[in-house]
């Protein structure tokens, strides 16, 4: 029995199973062995990985063959881990390194999703909440390691019906709920006939064909015929199990199980229906399962296998008659549940219109926060454009008497004889200074007075 499915079922159940002869054609088949079912715990593929890497290591398939499922629940099969190979133990501690960097990452994501950036994290503290790992250590892959594994893998597992369960119920409820809501919009006779019209869908539903009892005679015949397209009349609980055991791994898993269960279901659910609903459905292949296990699952490993199959064959719960109750004819929830249901419903409505109301006033606040800014950046944009003018002002002066002596030097240089006049002295009336003190006034001639 491959080790894959076992972990990936929670329990590393690894009991031998009885040996199947099976024509040497499948042999080829079952070489590639095919990829276990998602169990649906958020450490899946680290449970995988794990999975894959111990399962190329002989020795610790040799103890594995050789363990049956209590002691590896125990953690008795974890004191082996010390006896793998190097490689494997190499393989084994990066793996972890990696699951711990993911957990880190989801973390703060968390975090910076509900809390103030710039936040120290403890991250010792908050890996404590995961208890498939030793959060004490980090970086190696111990046998610690794969007892918490286990031991995860299988409370999870064992928990994860009764969540679908509780899920379901909700999901009921909130139907229910909206119903109600909806018909309290109406007017009277609206009312009635959407209280008419419900009554008529829900009369429908229950017009269906007998479904049998998960695993009873009646139940396994139908399928042997109309599936396997056998003869009733020769219908062998032994040959059944190895035509539905479609692995040829020697045991029942849950998939497989539930794989018997089409027939029934499609008695009563027909998804092209409107009073049809698939997640009732589902809930009905989970119950009609549990239903299965509880009755067959000897050693409850979530497995079946042949010896424990042909023994409930020979059960008188087998050979009943009986019919089996959907879950439209059950009470999946109370009234009193219903109510406790509307009044969470109805603080969550309130706390999420507090939330609203807050965030509308934070976006408000924003707002008239950047109206001010957008004031300030005009009065910004104003005065930088005032200095602006006010340095083009200043500077123009200086341009023109740069201007006016240019061209006054010009006119100088196109006439040298004429004189050179700065360009900012006044004009004046110009009068040549003598150059001699003799030059000033012309000799006057002698007169003689007789």
């Amino acid at each position: 029995m491959q080790l894959s499915w076992l972990l990936a079922a929670g329990l590393f159940a690894a009991a031998a199973s009885v040996p199947i002869d099976r024509p040497k054609a499948e042999k080829k088949a079952e070489e590639t062995p095919p990829e276990p079912p998602d169990t649906g715990l958020y450490y899946h593929r680290y449970l995988q990985e794990v999975i894959n890497v111990l399962e190329t290591d002989g020795h610790f398939r040799e103890k594995l063959q050789a363990a049956n499922a209590e002691d590896i629940k125990s953690g008795k099969l974890s004191k082996e881990l010390d006896f793998v190979s190097h490689h494997v133990r190499t393989k084994l501690d990066e793996l972890k390194r990696q699951e711990v960097s993911r957990l880190r990452m989801l973390l703060k994501a968390k975090m910076d999703a509900t809390m103030e950036q710039n936040v120290q994290i403890d991250h010792l503290g908050l890996l404590k909440q995961f208890e498939h790992l030793d959060p004490q250590n980090q970086h190696t892959f111990e046998a610690r390691d794969l007892e918490l594994l286990i031991q995860a893998a299988t409370k999870d597992l064992e928990n994860y019906d009764a969540a679908h369960h509780e899920e379901f119920k909700r999901y009921e409820m909130l139907k229910e709920h909206e119903r109600r809501e909806y018909l309290k919009s109406l007017d009277e006779e609206k009312r009635r006939a959407e209280e008419a019209r419900f009554q008529e869908l829900r009369q429908k539903h229950k017009e269906h064909p007998k479904i049998n009892v998960p695993g009873s005679r009646d139940q396994l015949k139908e399928v042997w015929e109309e599936t396997d397209g056998l003869d009733p009349s020769e219908f062998n609980p032994k040959t059944f199990f190895k035509l539905h055991d479609t692995n040829s791994d020697g045991v029942l898993d849950e998939q497989e199980l539930e794989a018997l269960f089409t027939k029934e279901l499609e008695k009563v659910y027909d998804p092209r229906n409107e009073e049809d609903d698939m997640l009732e459905m589902e809930e009905e292949r989970l119950r009609m399962r549990e239903h299965v296990m509880k009755n067959v699952d000897l050693n409850q490993d979530r497995l079946v296998t042949l010896e424990e199959f042909l023994k409930s064959t020979e059960k008188k719960e087998f050979n009943e008659a009986g019919g089996w109750e959907t879950v439209d004819e059950t009470q999946v929830y109370s009234e009193a549940e219903l109510q406790r249901f509307e009044a969470e419903l109805a603080a969550q409505e309130a706390e999420l219109g507090r939330r609203a109301e807050q965030l509308r006033r934070q976006h408000q606040d924003l707002q008239e926060q950047q109206v001010r800014l957008d004031a300030q950046k005009k009065e910004y944009q104003q005065a930088v454009l005032h200095m602006e003018q006010r340095k083009t002002q200043q500077g123009e002066a200086p341009a023109e008497e740069l201007k006016f002596q240019d061209l006054a030097l010009d006119a100088a240089l196109a006439d040298p004889a004429a004189p050179a006049t700065p360009a900012h002295a006044p004009e004046q009336n110009h009068v040549e200074p003598p150059q001699n003190q003799q030059q000033q006034s012309p000799p006057q001639p002698e007169v003689q007075i007789q």
